[in-house]
């Protein structure tokens, strides 16, 4: 735009010299102004350039025009007006400039998230089921997927909700509904994707254990290129990497909508607040992925082998348990402070209690089982009990055969499944938690040395930074694993007390049908109780009484037969000290002090004092039929001879009672076989039995394993039967025996006689 040209008042001078005019007055001079000069009509420069001009000429200029108002008006007219438009222009331009980039950064957003989640659908859905139809099956490909559902679902609900509102990014309502969806679902994202990156690793693992079989990896990678042709994905961590990328790219694309946003838009300070989430966001879920490494690096309980340790010393790790040691000792001598944290104190105090509390539960209720597993192999109902005529046996044979075949086992299933299992998932949780506890007390001492320091080294500073993550870490999540498991035990308390419940209403409507055919089924409650406290505990001393018994049977003297050489051992023994004085060794004994006797189990002696010379009574002093010593009186016992040649068998012994007739042996507890001396006749000591007789068996006291095809191999307490107690040339060493249908030799004294208890014998028919 071009301004007229303004004229200016020019002033003349006079000049005076010699040949100047004279001076004319003053007065002329005002009548008669000068003619202005003429301007050169030339092409008008820019306004800018005309405005330059103007300023030199304003220099230069000898009249003082500023105080002429139109000509300053018109200056800054042509200064200022043409600058500013073009200001105005350019932050037109660059607003729209900026709002075109938040357009596209917004719509970035929204399409890369609906293509993400339609990956992440078709990796789990598609990819999955085929790759479950794989024959082999592969092991281990649940792992793989573990936490995506999750993410999937957090995914969609953030379209969810941008598409109930109906709009598109262009409205001016978008980035605020965006900001409020982020927001609101921040929460169940960090929950979703911290789990599924701590898992990360353990996808990478796996995967890396597929590709190790060329032929499945081949087969797993046609799999997934014709579930989605149109991705050429090669892997499966194609796809599950996406939620690791995924998360650290929220912050990007809201940071750069932020950028190209106005601050006076009306979403600024919602955009800033959700960008500032997703930061704080991936922060906190990368430092729950770090805590979850250091867990898992301690709470791993080793099984090493005593070289394992051994390659494991060197100078450094024996100064690093050196130190801890002598930390611990000034700890424990009052030297040094310790560093108390009741916080800590009192959740691991919580823990072992805890602990203590699900050990014994779980050691009651495997006792519990064993104990219903016994009571259900023993089946008296499936024998003859000679009771067919009796209405309450045959109702008990009916009840407990319903209880065994019906109620018992539904009853053990569900206690094998709803406490018993549970409760060792939890015992072996307990490890974890347990190994980080006694990490971190070796990390307090280390911490410890180097916390008054004031600089600390790379490592030292590593070691700080270890032991604030352990301590951190178990101050966070063991008060959550103190309440879920104290949560899971009272739940496992519940479901046994329920189990129960369900036991005796099953009990009582079974015993509901036979209520008048038992002969207790017509008492009052009262009286009922009481009957059956009576009968249980007179049922448990009749069974005390007869294991009592069986006890005494099975504690009786062992009774061994004679070699020929023990048997001249024996009369001289007799003859020199007498027939009270004969002990039988119980078990080896070996002399580990001065005049101490080595002897075997069964050699025969004769006491010749109670005690040594000291008084001990614990050693006797013995005559072994030749060298005389000392031997634990606990591995004596009295001597009980046989009162008849025991049979090379464990066959029926027969005599022949008073009438001449041929009597069976049977056995009645309680008595004991009658010793004899040498001095007694035979025939006078059977008499004084009555009418029993002892029945032996010979068994195998030792394993025997054989050397040749002339022998036999033996287990401890097999029954054997005797064929020559002697071998060919005629020793006593070695016995010819028959066990399990085989025959052959075995050492003499690996076999022991047990005599079995005795009754009067009845006629043999």
């Amino acid at each position: 735009m071009q301004f007229p040209a303004i004229p200016r008042t020019q002033v003349s001078t006079p000049v005076y010299g010699k040949n100047s005019p004279s001076m004319e007055s003053p007065l002329s001079a005002e009548s008669a102004p000068p003619t202005p000069a003429p301007r050169n009509h030339t092409p008008s420069p820019s306004p800018r350039a005309e405005a330059q001009e103007l300023r030199m000429e304003e220099k230069e200029r000898t009249v003082d025009t500023e105080e002429d108002p139109i000509y300053m008006s018109l200056l800054s007219e042509v200064v200022v007006d043409e600058p500013a438009e073009d200001a105005s222009e350019k932050a037109e331009e660059r607003a729209e400039r900026e709002a075109q980039r938040q357009l596209l950064a917004t719509e970035e957003l929204v399409y890369t998230e609906r293509n993400y989640l339609r990956l992440l659908q078709v990796c789990t859905s598609t990819i999955r089921s085929n790759l479950q139809k794989l024959q082999p099956q592969l092991p281990n490909l649940d792992s793989m997927f573990l936490y995506i559902e999750e993410v999937i679902d957090v995914s969609g609900r953030l379209l969810s909700l941008l598409d109930q509102k109906q709009l598109t990014p262009h409205d001016p309502l978008f980035l605020e509904t965006l900001c409020d969806a982020f927001l609101s679902l921040s929460t169940d994202m960090e929950s979703a994707y911290k789990e599924y990156l701590a898992n990360y690793n353990t996808v990478t693992a796996l995967e890396n254990s597929y590709k190790q079989k060329d032929a499945l990896w081949t087969e797993i990678v046609k799999v997934i290129k014709s579930s989605e042709p149109e991705v050429n994905a090669t892997s499966l961590s194609f796809f599950l990497v996406m939620p690791v990328q995924r998360i650290a790219r929220y912050p990007l694309l809201l940071q750069t909508i932020m950028k190209h946003t106005e601050p006076g838009h009306p979403a600024y300070s919602l955009l800033e607040q959700t960008a500032r989430t997703a930061i704080a966001l991936n922060c906190r879920i990368n430092e729950y992925k770090r805590f979850r490494e250091v867990a898992d690096k301690y709470k791993k309980t080793e099984t090493l082998t005593i070289r394992d340790k051994m390659n494991r010393l060197n100078s450094h790790s024996i100064a690093k348990k050196t130190a801890r040691l002598s930390q611990f000792i000034k700890h424990e001598t009052g030297i040094a402070p310790k560093l108390v944290d009741e916080e800590f104190d009192a959740l691991e105090g919580f823990f072992y209690l805890l602990e203590n509390g699900i050990t014994v539960l779980h050691e009651n209720v495997e006792t519990y089982l064993d104990h219903l597993q016994r009571f259900l192999s023993c089946r008296p109902e499936e024998f003859d009990l000679d009771m067919d005529g009796e209405k309450p046996a045959i109702c008990y044979k009916e009840i407990i055969t319903a209880l065994r075949q019906w109620i018992l086992p539904t009853f053990e299933k569900r206690m094998r499944t709803l406490v018993h299992k549970p409760i060792c998932a939890l015992r072996e949780l307990l490890a974890g938690p347990r190994n980080l506890i006694s990490k971190r007390l070796d990390k307090l001492l280390d911490y410890e040395l180097i916390e008054e320091k004031p600089s600390l080294s790379y490592d030292e500073q590593a070691v700080a930074n270890t032991y604030k993550t352990i301590n951190t870490l178990l101050l966070n999540e063991l008060p959550q694993f103190n309440g879920l498991a104290l949560t899971l035990l009272w739940g496992m308390l519940g479901a046994f007390s329920c189990l129960h419940k369900d036991l005796a209403k099953d009990m009582e409507q079974l015993f509901q049908g036979f209520t008048q055919q038992l002969p207790h089924g017509s008492l009052e409650p009262n009286a009922f109780w009481e009957w059956a406290e009576c009968s249980v505990l007179e049922g448990a001393r009749r069974l005390e009484s007869l294991c009592w018994n069986v006890k005494d049977q099975l504690n009786a003297p062992i009774v061994q037969p004679l070699s020929p050489g023990s048997q001249k051992r024996l009369k001289v023994l007799t003859d020199k000290h007498g027939s009270g004085k004969i002990y039988q060794l119980m078990g080896h004994v070996v002399g580990t002090r001065d005049l101490d006797l080595s002897l075997n189990r069964g050699e025969l002696v004769a006491i010749i004092s109670e005690m040594d010379t000291r008084g001990d009574k614990r050693r006797w002093l013995v005559d072994a039929g030749g060298p005389r010593g000392y031997v634990p009186s606990s591995k004596l016992v009295r001597y009980h001879q046989v009162t008849m040649d025991p049979p090379p068998s464990p066959h029926l012994i027969t005599t022949m009672d008073h009438a001449g007739g041929v009597r069976r042996h049977s056995c009645t507890p309680g008595v004991r076989r009658p010793s004899y001396t040498p001095d007694t006749p035979q025939p006078r000591l059977l008499r004084s039995m009555s009418m029993t007789v002892p029945c032996l068996q010979v068994l195998a006291g030792y394993d025997f394993m054989a050397r040749s095809s002339h022998e036999v191999s033996l287990r401890a307490g097999e029954t054997i039967r005797v064929l020559e107690p002697h071998d060919k040339k005629g020793s006593c060493d070695w016995s010819l025996v028959e066990v399990r249908g085989q025959r052959g030799y075995v050492p003499s004294n690996y076999l022991t006689v047990m005599p079995t208890s005795t009754t009067p014998t009845a006629p043999y028919r």
